[in-house]
């Protein structure tokens, strides 16, 4: 896959401007604030239809604007070149492909994989349950589209289920939740313990290199259902082992370690920057073997997070990484001196992008 060029228009604070980028690597640099993060959600809007680090679709269209934030973008992909457009107003989105109208991600060609790093993103390490299924969620979707509309799905009969517990509905009506929220919860769980286990080998080696001396990472799934041994021992398919675990109310959650204790609790904010770039890099790693090519990566502001030695392991994977590669850094001097090949720099002042040696004038 490769993304030849991105168009914005009403977008944040961006320019109404066509972008070109590199075939191998583009960065873009400039002063916090200017808009090289607004670009990366351009390009992650695109791929993904969601946004990447916005809470709302409505933050999207520029503050101000009578018109509608637009995105396009034109692919190289298996079956030739494509344009894709996503419209984002106040009251929602529209997408289409070579003008043709397309809902959900799964559409976009069977989905256009994308791996983001944001500095939000060591968050997942230290914060809640939440955060690190949606790490993992976003891992499932790149390699199976159809996941993201199985897990929205769930949630919502999920939420539904817990709002007839807190107002003490009758057994009855609860009940009768109980068993599609499993058959979900099921086919979802399924598809992140199969990711999980295709990532893990790729991400503890990557770990391993970027933490060198330091305790193996280790990647588990610790999820509503495992606790009924029992029953998985006497034959019950996962479902019935899902309806016990909501009838005994077992929380879910999905571990990471260092040796033998919980990253969570021990990890530092250097490691916790380590395992969340192994996890990237395993998923990257997956995705090249799965489909035979490598995704478009997105990196904010990464350089900034990792110390030195970090961050010079990066710029030797990305130097030797057979796939487009967008990031975003206030000194390119970080990655100037780095292995990244065919390097194309942008500078990003005040929604502007344009050539590195280009003067903006006022």
């Amino acid at each position: 896959m490769l993304l030849f060029d991105v168009s914005t228009r009403a977008f944040r604070n961006l320019a109404d401007a066509r972008v070109e980028l590199g075939r191998h690597t583009t960065v873009l640099f400039g002063s916090n604030g200017q808009g090289k993060t607004n670009f990366l959600e351009a390009c992650h809007l695109l791929c993904t239809l969601r946004p990447l680090r916005a809470q709302k679709l409505a933050e999207l269209v520029r503050i101000g604007s009578d018109q509608p934030a637009l995105v396009r973008g034109r692919f190289e992909l298996p079956g030739g070149v494509r344009e894709v457009e996503v419209e984002v107003g106040r009251e929602g989105r529209s997408a289409r492909v070579d003008g043709k109208t397309v809902r959900d991600p799964d559409e976009l060609f069977g989905g256009l994989a994308t791996v983001a790093f944001t500095p939000d993103d060591v968050l997942v390490v230290k914060g809640g349950p939440e955060g690190r299924r949606k790490l993992l969620d976003r891992a499932a979707q790149n390699r199976h589209p159809a996941h993201l509309a199985d897990a929205r799905a769930y949630l919502r009969a999920l939420r539904s289920r817990n709002e007839l517990l807190r107002h003490q509905a009758a057994p009855e009506l609860i009940a009768s939740f109980d068993e599609p929220v499993a058959k979900l919860g099921a086919s979802v769980r399924r598809r992140r313990e199969g990711v999980l286990a295709e990532l893990r080998p790729h991400a503890q080696q990557a770990f391993a290199e970027v933490a060198r001396g330091e305790e193996p990472l280790t990647l588990a799934y610790l999820a509503a259902g495992r606790e009924s041994d029992a029953l998985a021992e006497g034959g019950a398919s996962l479902e019935e082992r899902l309806l016990e675990a909501l009838r005994r109310r077992l929380p879910r959650d999905r571990g990471l370690l260092l040796g033998e204790t919980q990253a969570r609790t021990y990890a530092s904010q250097g490691q916790s920057r380590a395992i969340v770039l192994a996890f990237k890099i395993g998923e990257i790693e997956n995705l090249r073997a799965a489909q035979g090519r490598a995704p478009l990566l997105l990196l904010d502001d990464v350089s900034s997070e990792l110390d030195p030695s970090r961050n010079a392991f990066l710029m030797r994977y990305l130097g030797g990484l057979d796939g487009q590669v967008v990031l975003t850094t206030t000194d390119p001097n970080l990655v100037a001196k780095s292995a990244v090949k065919e390097a194309v720099f942008q500078r990003v002042e005040s929604g502007r992008i344009a050539p590195k040696n280009t003067l903006f004038s006022e």
